[in-house]
C-alpha cells in the first residue's frame, strides 16, 4: 500500500523568474548587545539562499523559515534569507553567476561567514559558489547531518550519523593547492612494498578517501551488530501478541509529548528540531485493559538526506514491525499538509525496501491549542479521519485512545473452561499458546482461566464452564 501524494498547485511566473527576492522577518541578528559580549556570544552568521521552482510564493517562503529554523538549531544565527525565481537549480553555480554576485555584495554587507542553500547541491555547485562568494557554502544536506550529528548520544545513534556523515562527504571531498595533490612517495605499499606497489603511489586525497571507506566498512559492521540486539527485542515483543504501535511524524510535531500524554513515560520533550534521534518504547493500557506498547521515532523533515535514511533504517524499521501507525501532524504549522507528504514519502520508502504491507495509519493532528479556528476547520476538511488532540492540555486524548483500540482488534480473550482429564492435549494447547491466570482441580476436570488466541476459544467453548 503507498500513500498519496497531496496535490501542490502554483505555476512558474516569467516576472518573477530573475528575481532575487528577500524573505522578511528570518533575521536572528542580535541586538542591544556591546562589541566583546557580541565578540564572546558570536556564532556562525549566517544568509540563507533558496531555489524556487515550483509551488506557490508561501511555499517557498515557508521552505526557506524552516531552513532558517534549521539553521538556529544548529546554533547560527540568521542574518538575510533570499529566494532565486528560476525553472530549476543553474547546474553550475545553483542561482547562476549573476545572481552569485548579487549574494557575495549581501554577505559583505551583512559581515556573514557562512551561506545555507536550500537544497542538495553537486560537489561542482558547492566549489564554484564558494568561488564566487568567497565564504563557506554548505547545503540543507550537510546542515541536517550537522544536527543530527549534535543530537545524538546512544552508541548506535552517533554510529549512524557518522556513517551518513562520511558517505555525503565522500565525493565531496577536496582541498585547496597542493595539500590534496601531494603523493605518498616511492613506496606507497610500505617499505618493501615489492612488485606493483612502487611508484608514484597515492594522493593525499585519494588515501582519505581510503580511510574514510575503511571507517564506513567497520561502522556498518557495528550498525549490523546493534540491530541484531534492536531486532531481538522487536521479535520479544513480537511473541508476547501485545501490539506495537510506532509513533510517526515531522520533526517537532509533538511526537515526545503525545507518548509522555499516553503512556506517562517521562521522555525529553523539547520545542526544537530532531530533538529525538533514539527510539524510546513504552507500555501503555487500552481502556478494556488490554496493552500495547508504543514507540516514538525520529522525526523527519521535507527533503530528507537519502544518507540518513539508509543509515537509520535499523531504527525506522520499528515503523515496519508495527501493528498501527500514529501520524502526529503539527496543526499549527504554516502547510500541515506539505508535513504529512514529506512524512509518507520517506515511510513508502521504508515499506518498499522490506517489501511488506504497510500498517494502517491513524492521522493525528496535534497541538490544537496553539492553531487558529480557520486552520482547525481547513484541517477538519481535509483531513475528515484525522483525531485532532493536544497533548500539552490533554484535549481529545479519549477520543485518540478509543480510536487506536478500535484500530487495533483483539487477537485474543478470556476463557473460563473445564477440560475433562482424558483431554490432557487441550490442557497442553492452553498452556502452550495461551496465558494461564488460574487453575484448580476439580471432579470433572481441570477448570482453567486463561486468555488465550480468539481461534482457540473458539475450540474450547463446548467446554466453558457456567
Amino acid at each position: 500500500m503507498t500513500y498519496p501524494e497531496l496535490p501542490s498547485t502554483g505555476e512558474l511566473a516569467l516576472e518573477d523568474r530573475t528575481a532575487l527576492r528577500r524573505v522578511a522577518g528570518l533575521s536572528t541578528e542580535l541586538a542591544d548587545i556591546s562589541e566583546v559580549e557580541y565578540r564572546q556570544l558570536r556564532l556562525e552568521r549566517v544568509v540563507l539562499v533558496g531555489v524556487w521552482t515550483e509551488g506557490s510564493a508561501a511555499d517557498a517562503e515557508a521552505s526557506l523559515a524552516e531552513l532558517a529554523a534549521l539553521a538556529e538549531t544548529a546554533g547560527s544565527e540568521v542574518l538575510e534569507g533570499l529566494i532565486q525565481r528560476r525553472d530549476k537549480p543553474d547546474p553550475a553555480t545553483y542561482i547562476g553567476s549573476g545572481k552569485a554576485q548579487v549574494l557575495r555584495e549581501v554577505v559583505l554587507a551583512t559581515g556573514a561567514d557562512t551561506v545555507i542553500c536550500d537544497g542538495e547541491l553537486s560537489p561542482a555547485q558547492l566549489t564554484a559558489l564558494e568561488k564566487a562568494v568567497k565564504v563557506k557554502v554548505i547545503d540543507r544536506t550537510a546542515l541536517i547531518l550537522d544536527i543530527f550529528a549534535q543530537h545524538a548520544t546512544s552508541r548506535e545513534g552517533k554510529a549512524q550519523v557518522s556513517l551518513a556523515q562520511m558517505e555525503y562527504m565522500l565525493p565531496r571531498l577536496r582541498g585547496w593547492g597542493e595539500s590534496m595533490s601531494r603523493q605518498a612517495g616511492g613506496r606507497a605499499g610500505g617499505a618493501g612494498g615489492g612488485v606493483g606497489l612502487r611508484g608514484p603511489g597515492e594522493t593525499k586525497i585519494e588515501t582519505d578517501r581510503r580511510r574514510i571507506r575503511e571507517r564506513m566498512a567497520r561502522l556498518r559492521r557495528d550498525i549490523k551488530d546493534m540491530k541484531k540486539v534492536r531486532d531481538t527485542q522487536r521479535s520479544g515483543r513480537r511473541r508476547s501478541e501485545i501490539p506495537s504501535i510506532a509513533i510517526v511524524g515531522y520533526t517537532n510535531a509533538g511526537k515526545s509529548s503525545l507518548l509522555n500524554a499516553l503512556t506517562g513515560a517521562g521522555v525529553l520533550v523539547e520545542n526544537a528540531l530532531f530533538a529525538t534521534l533514539e527510539p524510546t518504547t513504552r507500555r501503555g493500557q487500552f481502556d478494556d485493559g488490554r496493552p500495547f506498547v508504543l514507540t516514538d521515532t525520529v522525526g523527519f523533515v521535507r527533503h530528507l538526506p537519502t544518507q540518513l535514511v539508509e543509515a537509520f533504517r535499523s531504527t525506522l524499521e520499528e515503523v515496519v514491525d508495527a501493528d498501527l501507525l500514529v501520524h502526529v501532524v503539527d496543526g499549527s504549522d504554516v502547510n500541515p499538509l506539505a508535513q504529512i507528504n514529506a512524512v509518507r514519502e520517506v515511510v513508502n520508502e521504508v515499506i518498499a525496501d522490506r517489501g511488506v504491507q504497510a500498517a494502517p495509519e491513524l492521522l493525528v493532528v496535534n497541538k490544537i491549542d496553539a492553531a487558529s479556528d480557520l486552520a482547525l476547520a481547513q484541517l477538519r476538511r481535509a483531513l475528515p479521519d484525522a483525531v485532532f488532540v493536544s497533548a500539552r492540555t490533554g484535549d481529545g486524548l479519549d477520543r485518540l485512545q478509543s480510536r487506536m483500540a478500535e484500530m487495533i482488534a483483539p487477537t485474543d480473550t478470556v476463557v473460563d473452561v473445564t477440560i475433562p482429564y482424558d483431554r490432557g492435549d487441550l490442557v497442553n494447547k492452553l498452556h502452550a499458546d495461551g496465558r494461564i491466570d488460574a487453575t484448580e482441580h476439580t471432579a470433572d476436570g481441570t477448570r482453567i482461566k486463561a486468555r488465550v488466541p480468539i481461534p482457540l476459544a473458539a475450540t474450547l467453548r463446548e467446554y466453558a464452564t457456567f
